[in-house]
């Protein structure tokens, strides 16, 4: 009989209003340290961090809760930050040249961080530095720009005595004076410092410094600054009136000498009321000693400690008191910026401590291997945990975290999340993923149960302690792993018993139980032979880990009951719990195994290797892989994918009722021919075919449709999945009857392709309750009236069969249709924005090419559709994890997790606000100075001032410019020919300065236009209009010599700044 199908599915618009009320796709918030970190810099009036990275990335930090994130467009690295103080206005310089004006705005009552402006700077590289812009220049003569002054300085005289035929090299400090903010302290890189009028116009003092120079630091009063220096020393110096030219400091001190030494690059000086000074200082350590060391050392009377880090140190900052009224700078804290990760040392207390983050925590502080997320966690569980954590905590009691800026709208939230993060060394961390704060609560780690070579490491960094200088470990990132074999690869909980299983790369499987107190005992060890002494095989890998033998001291928190060593020891690809029944199943390379914890005996082991399997045999640390081989599985490939077009016969004969299903979806496929990619199906010979994917346990109906039961499910690389009914006794008897499994289907996928995931739906199609939710009321009892079905995943297609008899429901082609492969597959239940009575459950799948599908279930009905990951981002994809709520983590960086919503409903996201305290520009009175080139008006001042004036100070008729040095005539006319912010100011009193003596020589002229009244300002494209009832301008000798009235003229290229 011939079937036909005229109707075509449209789109249903009641459909449609519901997916749109249940899906939607959103990137909220990326957790853990920013990767590569370039800049830094603080707001000390609105207690904001900001961090810039390599990529280009702008991040905002302040209160717990508080977070903003900008990227710049083009991916360039953020060489520095500088705050506009307390205007919530961001500067930032990329290693492209380029300056960015960002400001904290507020939308739909939150905070956003936005690029205004942005700008190249033309000719040779500037940068910011120290609040100030800094630029190269050539000998005596220096091109400064202020942030809150634009000013070009002409040139000063150098003493006779410090000339000696060289340049005096690039600026390398610029520093405000702190109680005249008309003076700036300029420190060149020969050791030459200037102290320099900026309303006058000249030299106030100067240093001479013999020792190269690095940076430079007010006291707090004015009256002396610090200079580091490339010999590891620093050297404090007088400021006094009375003497212009200081040859000597007041002191000079090498604190790791007299050996050489490596260079100081920053130093802090901070008065504190107690008395003596706090200084502070990064590098200048021992070059042959510890040259590679990456240290920060606090010095204060008789106390010292130098900071040991493990990664290198980018910048650091004080927070202590800015207000000028106040004599002492007292500071509070100390914050740096490692490489790696972000450390804040309280300096208020004794010992100076490190203060707990409450985010910016090194998620990589060993590498990740593995995640966990549990949603929903009890109470108690919750409050166990962080109890546990807190014993291993400092036993200090810390201030509030010093960067407090802004304020977090979200409301609490309403359950409890827990993001288990499995790593190199042997650790399971745990954070508090509830929030956008990334917090982390617990840490634990299974080193301690096996014989390592950590205590004799740990015994050789104390006894380094004692030494000169007096370092202190400071941090917690540890790229190093003692042994690789103690990486954590998969991890399982039971959120209601307290019971997690985690499982290594040594066939390690460790079942643990949650403790509140302190224990002492030995571990239980028990190991299964997954090979069942199959002739033939020869693990080539690595041994496996030997546990202590005797009794071991276990702190508060996950303590371990029994160890599980899988033989051979490959690493653990599946694991699962079911504490209910007290079982775990594991699975590796070479099979899967079920063992029963409460009576410490293994229950079953089944071999999954293929007679060509000898890759499974050498293990993912071997090297003795056989190139014969691996040349011969190429060739044979190569042969089979020419005969592609022939109909293959299957090498595994399934059941009757297997085929009977497959025959069943091949009619229903042939009612319905969309186009479809042909798919090959693959050989039973291909390497590491035995490897287990996924595990899950089930009661359902497996060996009738009347009595249901205890399952276990077990599905491998080459398509095959093996369903077991398990005889489980009650509790009563648990002690007394051990549990047993029989065989009860084996599935074999027709293309082979690997078994991502096995999930049995009852009744309703809705997925099964996990263990205890039924016994304690947390769930509804599963539908164990209707049939059940089991839902397989492949990495081509999804498949689901009905129960107990394995035919054939319904399926969903993936590859065939979209031409990509499953690589992450979850059930999650999303409840619609609409109404939170309405809920659904849907597969929500995660292919190579890092789109994210969702179907119904159990009809496997496309829903929608993302673009989620890049899909050259494998590390990424590989690392991705689900939640049972519609949202989803991933690894960005190897320190970073995106966190992205598929639910219209739960969304994670920053809800704040930063207030913004700086007052509008718009009609205010304030004086701005820019450097600007007139155009229209040139002629006219030219034909006006016949003769230039050259007998000031700032004449230019002496000057012999030389073009020798970094800084031509050329790079400052192109630095003048620049435009920035210039739609900021508008009704403003405004002073133009024009030009200087070597950029404007043919002019004769220094001049300075200044607008008093009347003053407009109009953004014109690129050009800034202006116009005015009153102007004048005059020469460098002070002599006014033109008034104009209503002058009108275009401000060509600017640079416009707040005085």
């Amino acid at each position: 009989m011939m079937k036909f199908r005229f109707r075509r599915q449209g789109n249903d618009p009641h459909r449609e209003k519901i997916k749109q009320d249940l899906f939607a796709f959103s990137k909220t918030v990326e957790h853990g340290f920013p990767n590569q970190p370039s800049a830094l810099a603080y707001d000390p009036k609105r207690q904001l961090l900001a961090i810039g990275t390599k990529s280009g990335a702008m991040k905002i930090y302040g209160a717990p809760g508080v977070e903003m994130t900008g990227l710049h467009k083009d991916t360039a690295a953020v060489t520095q930050i500088h705050f506009l103080y307390g205007q919530g206005r961001i500067l930032s310089l990329l290693d492209d040249n380029t300056i960015h004006l960002w400001e904290i705005v507020q939308r739909e009552n939150r905070s956003h961080l936005v690029e205004v402006h942005s700008f190249n700077l033309p000719g040779r590289r500037f940068s910011l530095k120290n609040e100030k812009f800094k630029g190269n220049t050539p000998n005596k003569s220096l091109l400064f720009v202020m942030l809150f002054t634009c000013l070009v300085i002409p040139l000063f005289s150098v003493p006779e005595e410090y000339k000696c035929g060289k340049s005096l090299g690039p600026v390398e400090s610029l520093q405000e004076h702190p109680q005249d903010s008309d003076k700036i302290l300029i420190g060149y890189s020969r050791g030459l410092v200037v102290l320099w009028d900026l309303n006058s116009r000249h030299v106030v003092n100067l240093f001479l410094g013999k020792q190269q120079l690095e940076s430079l630091v007010w006291e707090r009063s004015g009256n002396s600054f610090v200079s580091s220096h490339s010999d590891g020393g620093y050297m404090v110096w007088a400021v006094s009136s009375s003497n212009p030219c200081t040859h000597d400091p007041i002191s000079s001190t090498v604190p790791y000498g007299p050996f050489p030494c490596k260079a100081v690059n920053k130093i802090l000086w901070r008065t504190t009321e107690s008395g003596s000074p706090l200084v502070l200082f990064s590098g200048g350590m021992p070059r042959a000693s510890y040259g590679d060391r990456h240290c920060l050392t606090i010095l204060q009377d008789s106390n010292h400690v130098t900071l040991d880090f493990t990664s290198r140190v980018i910048d650091f900052f004080t927070i202590h008191c800015t207000d000028k009224d106040k004599e002492f700078d007292d500071p509070s804290a100390l914050v740096v910026l490692l490489e790696e990760e972000l450390i804040v040392i309280d300096l208020q207390m004794a010992g100076w401590p490190t203060v707990p983050a409450p985010y910016l925590a090194p998620l990589h502080s060993s590498a990740i291997t593995c995640s966990c997320h549990i949603s929903n966690v009890l109470p108690k569980l919750w409050e166990r945990v962080i109890s546990a954590g807190q014993q291993q905590s400092s036993k200090f009691l810390f201030n509030n975290w010093p960067i407090c800026g802004g304020k977090n709208l979200a409301s609490d939230p309403k359950q409890k999340e827990l993001l288990l993060t499995g790593h190199e060394d042997g650790t399971v961390r745990f954070w508090d993923a509830s929030g956008v704060s990334l917090k982390p609560l617990y840490k634990l780690s299974t080193a301690n149960i096996f014989q390592t070579d950590c205590d004799h490491n740990d015994s050789l960094t104390q006894a380094g302690e004692e030494e000169w200088p007096p370092f202190r470990k400071v941090g917690c990132f540890d790229p190093y792993s003692d042994d690789p074999r103690l990486g954590i690869q998969k991890i399982s909980v039971c959120k209601y018993s307290g019971k997690l299983v985690v499982a290594g790369t040594a066939g390690q499987v460790i079942v643990m139980v949650l403790s509140d107190e302190k224990s002492d005992h030995m571990i239980d060890v028990a190991t299964v032979d997954l090979l069942q002494d199959r002739e033939g095989f020869t693990w080539k890998g690595h041994d496996r880990l030997p546990p202590k033998s005797g009794s071991v001291v276990f702190a508060p928190g996950f303590q371990p009951v029994v160890l599980v060593q899988c033989m051979p020891p490959a690493a653990v690809t599946a694991v699962t719990l079911h504490a209910e029944w007290n079982l775990i199943a594991f699975g590796t390379s070479h099979g899967f195994g079920l063992f029963d914890y409460h009576r410490r005996s293994p229950v079953l082991a089944r071999c999954t290797l293929h007679p060509n399997d000898s890759l499974a045999m050498e293990g993912p640390l071997s090297r003795v892989k056989s190139l014969k081989k691996s040349l011969r599985q190429s060739f044979r490939r190569i042969r089979k994918s020419r005969v592609s077009g022939k109909k293959r016969a299957v090498v595994y004969s399934p059941t009757n009722k297997v085929q009977e299903a497959n025959a069943q979806l091949a009619e229903h496929d042939a009612e319905v021919t969309p186009v479809q990619r042909r798919i090959e199906p693959r050989s039973a010979d291909d390497s590491l075919s035995g490897v287990v994917r996924c595990l899950c346990f089930a009661d359902t109906f497996l060996r009738d449709g009347t009595h249901h039961g205890p399952t276990m499910w077990a599905g491998t690389n080459s398509g095959s999945v093996y369903a077991y009914a398990l005889d489980v006794p009650s509790q009563e008897k648990f002690s007394e009857q051990s549990v047993e499994a029989l065989l009860g289907k084996e599935i074999q996928l027709m293309h082979r392709a690997p078994v991502v995931s096995i999930a049995v739906l009852d009744g309703r199609g809705n997925p099964l309750p996990e263990p205890y939710e039924v016994s304690r009321d947390l769930a509804k009892a599963p539908d164990m009236q209707g049939s059940h079905s089991v839902l397989i995943a492949s990495e081509e297609q999804f498949k689901v069969f009905m129960l107990p008899k394995v035919s054939a429901k319904t399926k969903f082609k993936l590859t065939a249709h979209e031409g990509c492969r499953v690589r992450k597959v979850a059930l999650s239940n999303f409840t619609s924005v609409s109404s939170e009575e309405y809920s659904e459950n849907a597969l929500v799948c995660l292919t190579n090419l890092g789109d994210i599908h969702m179907f119904s279930v159990p009809a496997l009905r496309p829903q929608v559709r993302y673009d989620c990951i890049r899909k050259e981002d494998i590390s990424g994809i590989a690392s991705c994890v689900f939640t049972k709520t519609g949202q989803g983590f991933y690894l960005i960086s190897p320190s970073e997790y995106e966190r992205f919503s598929l639910s219209a409903r739960v969304i994670t996201e920053p809800l704040c606000i930063s207030c913004n305290v700086m007052s509008s520009l718009l009609g205010q009175k304030k004086k701005v100075t820019m450097l600007v080139i007139l155009s229209g008006l040139l002629d006219e001042m030219r034909s006006a001032l016949s003769s230039p004036v050259l007998d000031s100070p700032n004449s230019s008729a002496d000057i012999t410019l030389d073009t020798t040095g970094e800084l031509t005539v050329e790079d400052v006319k192109d630095f003048l020919m620049c435009a920035l912010f210039t739609d900021l100011f508008w009704s403003i009193t405004v002073e133009f300065i024009l030009g200087s003596p070597q950029c404007f020589a043919s002019l004769g002229l220094w001049m300075k236009l200044r607008i008093t009244s009347g003053t407009s300002l109009k953004k014109m494209g690129g050009l800034l209009e202006f116009s005015s009832t009153e102007a004048s301008w005059q020469t460098a000798g002070g002599e006014e010599h033109l008034q104009h009235k209503q002058t009108r003229g275009t401000a060509v290229n600017t640079v416009v700044c707040e005085e």
